[in-house]
């Protein structure tokens, strides 16, 4: 590995560059200007060689997933971000969904006898559903199945909840934290910066806003998932910040999990007229944010939103995740135009699609604690049912 690096360093005529492969050689963290000049200046391959390096010193080939279904409590949203696909103003309700209780709660119990070690929740913001309905949900999924990790509720949600029942966002996350939530997602983060965040996502949670409430849930002991939506109006610098901010607070607290780039897709909402990324800049886009986000330990790729082949060409630029099962129980991504419109995989296909890049498969639970290793397993031992 470091003769391969050795070998990139002495290759490259580019000083500014030179001078970035031997930090990260070294371990040295790079700085904002040379976390830009990768976006301007560095290839392809001379990217992914420096974020493959750092992917295979902290995890050789692991290549995690979980066993996880999403509940969406409904599409119903106050809320007018012009990149959402997936959203109906409360105005339009009619158009969208609304969950009851028992009907999330049989949700779970269609998961009964299956070895599911999460259920991430989220959806829209409706002004209906707020902290005592979702306190009921939860202290519900749990007197019904303990051991089952509750990832719930981006900060937008979380926001608007804690405003509306006038509580402080430590008071907010202590009770939700009491009644039965485990760990919060990454969504919502968008991009931090003030004038991007005022085109695309004006009336929600700013920036400083999101960075709280995930230092608020850090401080109560719980891990968090962060997040970046590219490809869209944002410029390098933009992208540079937010990872930055990121990056601060991960020195503060210690408590992110993962991060998660999530890629904007243009289907059916006010910022069709922006072309996609192409897959190149998004694997350009895996790879810095692998070598900047330094005290990161995980960088995952959300495959139902990248799809199945581009999710594995991720694992040589920095990834090591590529979420979970899912079990076509998210709508988010394929109402944007994602290429997986009916996005489910078993364990067994999760499996084959991490060997046949020559990756180690690796079950983990939320906090990345080791489930099973499937490295020595064939596809045909393994169960081949949803999520068995």
């Amino acid at each position: 590995m470091s003769t391969s690096i050795d070998t990139l360093i002495t290759s490259t005529s580019d000083t500014a560059l030179k001078t970035i492969a031997e930090k990260v050689k070294q371990q040295i963290r790079i700085t904002d200007e040379e976390g830009i000049i990768l976006f301007e200046r560095a290839s392809l391959p001379f990217a992914g060689a420096l974020a493959n390096f750092i992917r295979e010193r902290l995890h050789g080939d692991t290549t995690y997933f979980n066993r996880n279904f999403h509940i969406e409590p409904t599409n119903v949203c106050v809320f007018s971000c012009k990149f959402c696909s997936y959203s109906r103003l409360y105005a339009k309700k009619e158009e969208g969904w609304e969950l009851s209780i028992d009907q999330m709660l049989d949700i779970v119990k269609t998961y009964d006898g299956k070895p599911i070690t999460e259920v991430h929740i989220v959806g829209g913001v409706h002004p209906k559903m707020n902290m005592d309905y979702f306190i009921e949900l939860m202290q519900k999924i749990k007197a019904h199945r303990p051991d089952l990790h509750v990832k719930a509720f981006t900060a937008v949600e979380l926001d608007y909840m804690f405003r509306k029942a006038k509580l402080s966002v430590e008071e907010g996350m202590k009770r939700l934290h009491d009644a039965g939530l485990d760990s919060l997602p990454g969504g919502g983060a968008e991009i931090f910066a003030p004038e991007i965040r005022e085109q695309i996502c004006a009336d929600k949670v700013d920036g400083e806003g999101w960075l709280k409430i995930h230092e608020t849930a850090h401080q109560l002991g719980m891990h968090t998932n962060a997040t970046m939506l590219y490809g869209h109006i944002e410029k390098y610098e933009h992208r540079i910040d937010h990872m930055r901010r990121l990056r601060e607070l991960q020195d503060k607290t210690g408590g992110f999990n993962t991060f998660i780039p999530l890629k904007f897709r243009n289907q059916d909402n006010d910022m069709s007229y922006v072309t996609e990324s192409t897959i190149t800049e998004d694997m350009r886009l895996y790879a810095i944010a692998r070598i900047y986000l330094d005290n990161f330990p995980h960088l995952k790729a959300y495959w139902p939103m990248l799809g199945r082949e581009n999710a594995q060409l991720s694992l040589s630029f920095g990834v090591n995740d590529i979420d979970g099962t899912i079990d076509d129980s998210t709508k988010i991504y394929s109402m944007a135009g994602s290429e997986e419109q009916t996005p489910a995989m078993s364990t067994a296909q999760l499996v084959t699609l991490i060997k046949q890049v020559k990756r180690k498969p690796v079950e983990r639970d939320t906090l990345y604690n080791v489930v099973k290793d499937y490295s020595l397993e064939t596809a045909a031992s393994i169960p081949d049912a949803q999520l068995n």
